[in-house]
């Protein structure tokens, strides 16, 4: 099957796609804040460059996007019917790489939370802020 979209057409629509300040983060970075959190966004310094750094609490919170690093069982997780074999390998190569950066944060004794973008939507999100805060008190 062939894509839907000319080259120019999805070029253009995978540079919308943004890596940072995402709408998942940014609902996590308000509440936090509203909360009476401080924290860092992109730790250059660490590991996979976690999107929250709260160093007080020597803690980072990765927010991922469902797509992107191929959250098991998820409805936002579908493979595309083109270029499969491209994009499996894209989306486990991603999730190596989580591994791996995981393992170097556990080593610097670092605590790990991750969220998920679907965690963040509808009826859920309320549910996932709570956690997160209990997680970190």
């Amino acid at each position: 099957m062939t894509d839907v979209h000319d080259k120019k057409t999805r070029s253009y629509n995978m540079s919308r796609i943004r890596g940072k300040d995402t709408k998942p983060e940014m609902i996590v970075r308000k509440f936090l804040f509203s909360k009476g959190y401080r924290y860092r966004v992109h730790g250059k310094k660490l590991p996979g460059k976690p999107d929250i750094v709260l160093p007080k609490y020597k803690t980072v919170i990765f927010i991922h996007g469902c797509f992107w690093h191929g959250h098991e069982g998820c409805k936002y997780y579908v493979i595309p019917k083109t270029r499969t074999e491209w994009w499996v390998e894209k989306i486990t190569g991603n999730k190596r790489k989580d591994a791996e950066n995981e393992e170097k944060l556990r080593e610097a004794n670092w605590r790990i939370l991750t969220i998920f973008e679907c965690e963040l939507k509808g009826k859920q999100k309320e549910e996932t802020l709570q956690k997160l805060l209990a997680q970190l008190q």
